[in-house]
C-alpha cells in the first residue's frame, strides 16, 4: 500500500511512501528483540547520556525538523519550532529523573527484606496521530526508552516524513540500532503487529474508534494499553475572573494548532454575569490572529491538516447552527482553511457540545451560576481536562473536587507538562503519560520478598 504526504496549504504532493512487507516487518521486530536484550542492561547513566544527546539533536536541528512538521500537517512554523523544543525538554527531563522514578522501593513487611523493582517490558508499540507529530511520540518514547524498553512507531500516514525524522534523531544521538524504529505499515498489518509476541504493550493517541479497536485487539492478546483519546474540554469563566487573562488564554487555548488538539478548550461555559463582555472581548482578540501561509513566521494559524477534516468540522458547525446555535463570527472556510469561529447558544444535544470539534471553533454555553457551570462541564462523554477562571480559592476548590476529568487547571489552559501526569477519564481514555506515573506504565512492577537475610 502507498501513502501520500500532501501539503495541506498548497495541496501539493510532498512524497510517496510504501508500506513494508510482512517479512521486512518481522525482521525489524527481530532487531528490536535483540536490541532489548542489551538495552535493558544499560545503566541509567548511559541511557541518560544518549537521551541528552537526543535533546541536543532536536535543538540543533529544530528549524529543519519544524519545517517538515509544517509542510506535512500545516501548523504555523513558530508552533512547530516550539513543539520540537518541548520534545527536547522531555528528553532532558527523563534523562535527569528516570533513575529516581524507577529506583527500587523498600517496603517493610514480615520478610527479612522486601522491595519493589521496576523492570522494562520489552518492545512497546506506539500508534500516534498527526496533530503534534513530534511531541506525541517523544512524550512516550523518552520515558519508555529511559525505562529500558525499545520502541516501534506506527505513525499517522500523512506525517511519515516526521516519523522517519524522529528515528533519525535517535540514530544521530547514538542510540543502538533497533532501540527506536519507525514502521511504515498499513491498517491491515496493525492487527498482526499487536498479536506478534514481540510486542509487549501498546500506547495509542488518537480517536475513540481507533482506541476501541486497538484496546480490543490488545485485550484479546492480554497486552496492556494506554489510551489518550479525544477531548471536549470545558473552559469555565466565573464572574470574579480576571477577564483580560481569561480572554487571552481562552483564544490561545482554542485557536493554537488551528484548534487541532485533544486538550484544546472547546466548550466555553460562561457565567451569565460576564458572558456578553467575554464574548465581545474574545471576538476582538481572535480577530487579530493572522491566518495564512504556515511557513510565514508571522502567521498564527495555518490550514487544517486534511480536506476531510475540514469537511467534517464544517458539517458539525452547520448541524449545530441548524439546531439553534448562532454564529458570532467566522463559520467560513476556503480549501483546508477553517477560519476562527465562535458559536453561542450552544446546548447539549448539538454537535458543538456533544462531539469533539477538531478545529478553531469556540462553542459558548451560558450558565446561570457556578453549580450549573460544573454540571455542564461534566455533561460530556469526554474527561480530559477543564480550565476554570476565578480569583476565589473557595470557588476553585468546588471545581477541583467536582470535576470528573483527568485534570483541572485554575486560571490557565490545559496542557501537557513532563513534570505532571497526563491522561483522561470516560471516553478520553485511560492510563497516564509523563511524570513518574507515565514512566511506570510500561514496566514490570516486580515484588521481591526475602525470607532470610542474604
Amino acid at each position: 500500500m502507498k501513502f501520500k504526504s500532501i501539503n495541506p496549504y498548497t495541496l501539493d504532493e510532498l512524497h510517496e511512501y510504501e508500506s513494508i512487507s510482512d517479512n521486512a516487518l518481522n525482521q525489524k521486530l527481530e532487531v528490536a528483540t535483540n536490541t532489548f536484550k542489551t538495552w535493558r542492561q544499560a545503566s541509567f547513566e548511559s541511557r541518560a547520556a544518549l537521551m541528552r544527546a537526543a535533546a541536543r539533536v532536536l535543538r540543533d536541528d529544530k528549524d529543519d525538523l519544524a519545517r517538515t512538521i509544517t509542510l506535512e500537517m500545516g501548523k504555523s512554523l513558530k508552533e512547530a519550532v516550539a513543539e520540537v523544543e518541548k520534545c527536547a525538554w522531555a528528553c532532558d527531563y527523563y534523562a535527569e529523573h528516570a533513575a529516581e522514578f524507577l529506583a527500587a522501593e523498600v517496603i517493610e513487611t514480615d520478610a527479612a527484606k522486601s522491595y519493589v523493582r521496576y523492570e522494562p517490558l520489552g518492545t512497546i508499540l506506539a500508534i500516534m496521530p498527526w496533530n503534534f507529530p513530534f511531541w506525541q511520540v517523544f512524550r512516550f518514547a523518552a520515558p519508555a526508552l529511559m525505562a529500558g524498553n525499545v520502541c516501534v512507531l506506527k505513525h499517522a500516514s500523512n506525517v511519515l516524513g516526521c516519523a522517519l525524522l524522529i528515528e533519525k534523531v535517535f540514530t544521530k544521538a547514538g542510540f543502538p540500532v533497533g532501540a527506536f524504529q519507525t514502521l511504515i505499515v498499513d491498517k491491515d498489518q496493525v492487527s498482526s503487529l499487536i498479536e506478534n509476541p514481540t510486542i509487549k504493550a501498546v500506547t495509542l493517541t488518537g480517536s475513540e474508534g481507533a482506541g476501541a479497536s486497538v484496546a480490543s485487539q490488545a485485550g484479546k492478546n492480554i497486552k496492556k494499553t494506554v489510551l489518550e483519546l479525544g477531548g471536549s474540554n470545558a473552559f469555565i469563566v466565573l464572574p470574579d475572573a480576571d477577564l483580560k487573562a481569561a480572554v487571552e488564554v481562552g483564544v490561545r487555548a482554542r485557536m493554537q494548532n488551528a484548534g487541532q488538539s485533544c486538550i484544546a478548550a472547546k466548550r466555553f461555559i460562561l457565567h451569565q454575569d460576564i458572558a456578553e463582555e467575554y464574548i465581545l472581548k474574545f471576538s476582538a482578540h481572535a480577530a487579530k490572529l493572522k491566518v495564512g501561509n504556515p511557513m510565514d513566521p508571522e502567521t498564527d494559524m495555518g490550514p487544517l491538516a486534511r480536506t476531510d477534516l475540514t469537511d467534517q468540522l464544517e458539517e458539525q458547525v452547520n448541524q449545530s447552527v441548524e439546531a439553534g446555535a448562532r454564529v458570532v463570527f467566522g463559520g467560513t472556510r476556503k480549501d483546508n482553511f477553517y477560519y476562527p469561529t465562535l458559536l453561542r447558544e450552544v446546548q447539549p444535544g448539538m454537535p458543538a457540545f456533544d462531539e469533539e470539534l477538531f478545529g478553531p471553533v469556540a462553542a459558548v454555553t451560558i450558565a446561570k451560576d457556578d453549580e450549573e457551570a460544573l454540571r455542564l462541564a461534566n455533561t460530556s462523554t469526554f474527561g480530559l481536562g477543564i480550565s476554570v477562571f476565578t480569583q476565589s480559592r473557595e470557588r476553585a476548590q468546588t471545581f477541583i473536587e467536582g470535576s470528573e476529568d483527568g485534570a483541572v487547571f485554575i486560571n490557565g489552559l490545559v496542557k501537557s507538562d513532563p513534570r505532571l501526569p497526563f491522561g483522561g477519564t470516560k471516553r478520553s481514555g485511560y492510563g497516564r503519560e509523563l511524570s513518574s506515573h507515565g514512566i511506570r506504565e510500561f514496566v514490570n512492577v516486580k515484588t521481591v520478598w526475602e525470607g532470610t537475610a542474604l
